[in-house]
């Protein structure tokens, strides 16, 4: 139809289809696109100059806008949106995209597309988009008109959401976003998606006469999406069980203060093998618990260990291990429902229970006086080691800042170190792909209102995105970015240092594994973007650092100087 001028009351009714767009995402309760505009964007540009309300966060490259969606989505517990530019755009984010999809992070991606009366003449720009984004979500499809818009973006919003949550796709060509439409856009439907699990007599009676001290709970990461702590916590106490969170996370959903937090699992299969060895079984809450990075020969779990699991995907039940049972449900709302039989299944063994507890309180001491010793004992070393690194980050971070953690080399020592009474503090690389820190940490900030976030960084995956940095600062975002430099790919030289057939474990030589000749200056990099920005080499400034760069409440970076482990 065309776009001339409105000359009835009727024709008032008419928008363009950018319009209508931004009329949806209005009534889910966006506040942010998250994108890198190029031309076949425009029309959605021009349009939100009509839509105060909806802020456009620019990322300068697509890769981040992803990973800052992901932060968001995260953080706010809602589904984030974002807009790509074609093909291009589109492969520029895949590998963050696949990060959200391993997440299960809630996402509605849009890629603007060529006008698709010019597609027959092979446009630049032009692909088949929703061909390139279906290995990474849900599902993909292009719309034809503007009138499916209401429909379509209400039904990704709805999967993207709908479990196992993740990613969907929406390609918007040109011609669409600038149609004229009279459609409608109706309400947003009400939709409860917490089911109670079936059989949880049955899995009372099951947790209840396993020995006590013989169960360990997984707490995997649908606990943070299900909001589920509380419950988690509570049924840990109930059974006096120790609880590790997954062997690769996405987040630490259980308090790390609490006397009864063990950690996380180990995530290579030998040492998996022998930590359960000395359980009779394990209750998984979440799906993926047991993700390992190379492969061990052997099975991970013993064969007089029990597994149980509670996950709202079926697709991981038994997926992998024969179970004795497992049941789908919404973990918050099935544990609710379980805990009354448990508790009266457990009475008898209370106060055997409630010893244990105290004993993983005076565990969980012991570990930590042994980090602080470990980490006093390497105070002197020629360079800051990633212990102590770890350990004066976490000091100076505290228990209430949200961390955002892609520092391969100190993260597992830096768990070690969190002492926070949240479930929400931590989050982490899950999907495997570098480049996603940085600018998830920008998006955390702005899903959590805008409050300050800690954003941990390798200095090799600090080079995969450090174009958030920029937006942080024009943002004005209260984000430090604390850069872990030891100026190499220290994880993968740990891993070809434990094949001692390798060639390049027996000559010391690696290839492509160290990042010198030249070294990066951060320092100089966020200079450049607009942050101040300072350099740490001595242990005694990390603390100190941090805190002045999280008390200054704007974007700032801090290079600290580590060692190789």
């Amino acid at each position: 139809m065309s776009a001339g001028p409105i000359t009835t009351v009727d024709d008032a009714r008419y928008r363009r289809g950018a319009a209508v767009l931004l009329e949806v995402l209005r009534s889910e309760g966006v506040e942010y696109i998250f994108g890198n505009p190029g031309t076949t964007e425009l029309p959605l540009m021009d349009a939100l100059n009509g839509t105060p309300d909806i802020e456009y966060v620019w990322a300068l490259q697509e890769a981040s806008a992803v990973a800052m969606a992901d932060g968001y989505a995260q953080a706010a517990l809602r589904p984030g949106f974002l807009n790509l530019h074609t093909a291009g755009g589109l492969g520029h984010g895949m590998g963050n995209l696949l990060n959200a999809q391993v997440s299960q992070t809630p996402l509605v991606v849009t890629a603007g597309q060529q006008d698709s009366r010019h597609t027959i003449t092979d446009p630049l720009l032009f692909g088949d988009l929703t061909q390139i984004a279906r290995p990474a979500v849900k599902w993909a499809q292009e719309v034809a008109h503007a009138d499916q818009l209401p429909i379509l973006v209400r039904r990704a919003f709805h999967d993207a959401n709908a479990a196992p949550a993740g990613p969907v796709f929406l390609s918007l060509p040109m011609d669409v976003m600038e149609e004229m439409s009279a459609i409608g856009i109706a309400e947003p439907s009400t939709i409860e998606r917490r089911s109670v699990a079936g059989s949880l007599d049955v899995l009372a009676k099951k947790l209840a006469g396993i020995a006590p001290g013989r169960l360990l709970i997984i707490a995997g990461d649908e606990i943070h999406s299900s909001e589920a702590a509380g419950e988690v916590v509570t049924l840990a106490e109930t059974l006096g069980a120790e609880v590790y969170g997954s062997s690769w996370p996405s987040r630490l959903p259980f308090p790390t203060a609490h006397p009864l937090w063990a950690g996380n699992m180990p995530n290579k299969g030998r040492d998996i093998y022998e930590m359960l060895s000395n359980y009779d079984a394990i209750f998984a809450l979440g799906g993926k618990s047991l993700i390992t990075i190379l492969y061990s020969a052997g099975p991970i779990i013993p064969a007089g260990c029990a597994v149980y699991q509670m996950s709202t995907d079926v697709r991981d039940l038994g997926r992998t291990y024969h179970t004795e049972l497992s049941v789908v449900g919404d973990i918050r709302a099935s544990l609710r429902a379980m805990q009354p039989l448990l508790d009266a299944a457990t009475a008898e063994r209370a106060e055997t229970y409630a010893g244990l507890c105290r004993q993983a309180a005076a565990k969980r001491t012991e570990r930590r006086q042994y980090l602080s010793a470990r980490a006093a004992s390497e105070w002197d070393a020629p360079k800051i080691t990633p212990l102590v690194a770890a350990q004066e980050a976490a000091r100076a971070i505290g228990p209430n800042i949200h961390i955002v953690d892609e520092a391969i080399a100190t993260a597992m020592h830096l768990r070690g170190f969190l002492n926070s009474q949240s479930p929400y503090q931590y989050s982490f690389l899950r999907g495997g792909a570098l480049g996603w820190g940085m600018p998830a940490a920008v998006g955390c900030s702005l899903g959590l209102g805008r409050k300050p976030v800690v954003s941990l960084v390798g200095d090799g995956a600090a080079l995969y995105s450090p174009q958030a940095i920029w937006t942080a600062a024009h943002e004005k975002l209260p984000v430090t970015f604390v850069v872990m430099n030891n100026r190499e790919y220290n994880i993968l030289k740990k891993f070809m240092k434990g094949q001692k057939d390798y060639l390049s474990t027996r000559s010391n030589h690696f290839i492509a594994m160290d990042i010198m000749e030249p070294a990066v200056d951060y320092v100089a990099l966020a200079q450049s973007m607009g942050l101040p920005a300072r350099k740490v080499e001595r242990p005694g400034d990390i603390a100190p650092a941090i805190e002045a760069g999280i008390a200054s409440g704007t974007a700032n970076l801090i290079e600290i100087m580590i060692g190789a482990e």
